[in-house]
């Protein structure tokens, strides 16, 4: 934007100047307009920045709403007395931080509004009790609240309802209910506001009282959709909803979308078809909710076929669709979704959206589609606070680039226990023991409480570093320290410490000694342990055990059959290979995956599927030399 003078007005003119207000968009353009009101002494004219502030005050852009405050703050807050009288130019810059990104400063400008004696109105009130409600400043509510009861306006309708909103938005149901059952006048707000907040904390018997009770004049659509919500949520209350829903005086899209989601959350995708099949209109989250019912009970061509037939598609259905993929574990489908959203559809993958499709990749080890995810995460700035800066980690780690993984955890600044559970994860799996364990030994410093979690990453860890006595302290620093019940996972992992440490008894031990009933992954661990160390007296009934509980898992008729092996039992061999053959057991083939120019490749063992089998086994018989002992099996 280029600043032209008119020459047919006067140099100081304010004419130029707000017919340029409207083009503003840009840092650029504000430096502009900024000089020239300076240069031109019109920023003097408190009627010119009052029309900036007004202009610039509510933009979506954030270049003019940070003018619009200078202005505000330099030209306008506590330059003349009038204005005290007058909130109008405050509420405006008030609502600028209550409903942006910085709803904590609202709060901090209604304070200087009290100091200073300038007047607040109704809507000061408002701003700053919403500004509380979204960053939960319970306190600070109260205290606005305790002010406003000593102002004429304390019982206003329509501040009652803000109070209401603040206290359920922070969970205090008491304190709501305590200002609605004061309030001298109610409306549909009131109501809907403490039904929906009854719901919400479960309490579905008080929520259907008071909708009972709500007048015939105020009961509304709000009213009706919040019961139904509720009941639709279990089992025993959707027959509830169904009653409602049928003698409902009108419906619209979230009473339908209600009782499509309660009948998916219940497992009745029949009825969930049928009303699905019944809406007058849908809009896409009552399509992204079919394709997530049948994707999770396995029918992912029905939710394919529910994904094309969609009039539009936005980045909730597309996230639908690959999270049914992800779950489905169609990972490169899930990814072929996430590129049609951005290429095709042309749509900005949000945080479900990265989410879902770092999750896919990591499965995949498509390292190079996961530097190009986490190129775009920093291309766009996006935060990676919370499950993102997670996933990226977990990504990394499973994708083979722990020192990837690593930058990542150390570039995060405010780390809870989340990311210390998925680093020290992703150090055990590569094998680096000592540096996870040190890594649980920093997070103790540092004062970050472990979890369940936290252990059985450690526990993996010194499993595979072959830590024995770190594991057992670390078991205990669990139970005695940090008061963390073992779950069957600990367990498992001290007897895999133990097991490949070759302390077949002292595991055998533990197993007994569990308060916990074990489970097949427990005894499958120390019966691998035995065939590894050649324990047949305990390998041998630990293997008739697993056998009794799951006669068609064949690794235990390997395991054992190699036990066996290892001390020349033929006979007996040949008895456990009898056995798997007459009940029609095979043994899993291993299996090996490599990646190539973005395609992954897959073989099995003794595999010759494979459409390049003939030029693959050519090129190792190349490789192979005499002395090697390699060479390429083509039996």
């Amino acid at each position: 934007m280029l600043l032209c003078a008119n020459s047919n007005q006067p140099w100081n003119s304010t004419l130029p100047t707000l017919l340029l207000l409207r083009k503003c968009k840009t840092q650029n353009d504000v430096n502009q307009i900024h000089a020239r009101i300076i240069t031109t002494g019109l920023i003097n004219r408190t009627s010119l920045t009052t029309k900036i502030i007004l202009n610039f005050i509510s933009s979506p852009h954030t270049p003019l709403i940070q003018f619009a405050r200078y202005v505000f703050f330099t030209r306008h807050a506590f330059q003349d007395s009038r204005e005290r009288n007058d909130p109008f130019l405050w509420n405006a810059t008030i609502k600028s931080y209550s409903h942006g990104s910085e709803p904590l400063k609202a709060v901090t400008i209604f304070s200087y509004m009290v100091e200073n004696g300038v007047f607040v109105d109704r809507f000061s009130f408002s701003l700053v009790l919403k500004a509380c409600s979204r960053v939960g400043l319970v306190k600070e509510g109260m205290q606005i609240h305790g002010f406003l009861r000593k102002r004429e306006i304390g019982s206003d309708l329509f501040l009652q309802n803000c109070l209401i909103a603040l206290y359920l938005r922070c969970g205090c149901l008491e304190l709501a209910q305590r200002v609605f059952d004061r309030m001298e006048k109610r409306d549909s707000v009131s109501y809907n506001s403490m039904v929906d907040g009854y719901v919400k904390c479960g309490m579905i018997d008080l929520a259907r009282g008071l909708f009972d009770c709500i007048p015939e004049g105020e009961k509304n659509l709000n009213s009706w959709n919040s019961m139904i919500c509720g009941y639709a949520q279990t089992e025993d209350g959707l027959k509830v909803a169904w009653e409602l829903f049928e003698c409902m005086p009108e419906r619209d899209l979230v009473s339908w979308n209600s009782m499509i989601d309660g009948c998916l959350k219940n497992g009745k995708i029949e009825d969930a078809c049928d009303l699905f099949n019944r809406m007058p209109r849908r809009d896409v989250v009552s399509w992204a909710s079919m394709i997530d019912g049948y994707a999770k009970l396995g029918s992912i061509n029905i939710a394919k076929d529910l994904f094309e037939k969609m009039p539009e598609r936005d980045v909730i259905a597309c996230n639908a669709m690959m999270a049914g993929y992800l779950q489905n574990g169609l990972f490169m489908e899930a990814l072929g979704v996430y590129h049609y959203m951005k290429g095709e559809c042309n749509l900005i993958p949000d945080g479900v959206t990265l989410l879902i499709v770092l999750s896919a990749i990591a499965h995949l080890g498509h390292l190079d589609e996961g530097v190009a995810i986490h190129g775009y995460i920093e291309e766009k700035e996006i935060s990676l606070d919370g499950k993102l800066g997670v996933a990226l980690i977990d990504m990394y780690s499973k994708c083979g680039s722990i020192e990837n993984a690593l930058l990542v955890f150390a570039s995060i600044e405010e780390r809870d226990v989340d990311y210390w559970n998925v680093m020290i994860s992703g150090l055990a799996i590569h094998g680096l023991g000592e540096l996870a364990f040190d890594l649980f030994m920093e997070m103790e410093r540092v004062c970050v409480e472990p979890d369940d979690i936290t252990f059985i990453g450690v526990l993996s860890a010194c499993a595979h570093a072959g830590f024995v006595k770190e594991g057992l302290m670390c078991f205990e620093i669990m139970r005695r320290i940090h008061g963390v019940k073992p779950k069957l996972q600990h367990y498992g992992c001290i007897v895999d410490i133990l097991g490949r440490a070759g302390h077949i008894q002292e595991a055998r031990e533990i197993i007994e000694e569990m308060p916990i009933e074990p489970n097949d992954v427990i005894w499958r661990t120390l019966l691998s342990a035995c065939n590894n160390h050649g324990n047949l007296n305990i390998g041998e009934s630990v293997a008739m055990r697993l056998i009794s509980l799951d006669s068609s898992n064949s690794s235990s008729y390997v395991l054992l059959s190699n036990m066996y092996a290892g001390f020349g039992m033929w006979n007996e061999v040949t008895r456990v290979r009898t056995l798997m053959k007459e009940r029609n057991l095979k043994k899993i083939p291993g299996c090996s995956w490599i990646e190539l120019e973005g395609v992954v490749h897959e073989f099995f063992v003794q595999d010759k599927s494979h459409p390049q089998v003939a030029e693959i086994c050519s090129m190792l018989d190349d490789m192979s030399t005499p002395n090697s002992g390699f060479t390429c099996c083509r039996n």
